[in-house]
């Protein structure tokens, strides 16, 4: 990876913690299918295409599951930047 490869690669982890960090503070309700949309990029970023689900599945947990599935195959880069971008609205 080239220094500039790296430096983005720092500046876009730098950014994606910024915003992680501002919706995990947020007082005010979010719309669930935003959350869900949250959950499944975050989801996305950090653990990728390792899908694991809790056995003892309830409808929330069966939503939050089915939100980060429908990003396999998104680049960890990918799922930051759209994250930070959702995190730009609020």
């Amino acid at each position: 990876m080239s220094k500039l490869s790296q430096q983005n690669k720092k500046d876009l982890d730098k950014e994606y913690q910024a915003a992680f960090d501002k919706i995990s503070k947020l007082k005010e309700a979010v719309a669930p299918d935003i959350m869900l949309k949250f959950y499944a990029y975050y989801k996305q970023a950090n653990f990728g295409n390792k899908f694991s689900s809790n056995s003892a599945i309830d409808t929330r947990s069966a939503f939050k599951f089915n939100a980060w599935m429908q990003l396999n195959g998104m680049p960890a880069e990918e799922a930051k930047r759209e994250y930070i971008e959702l995190a730009k609205e609020y």
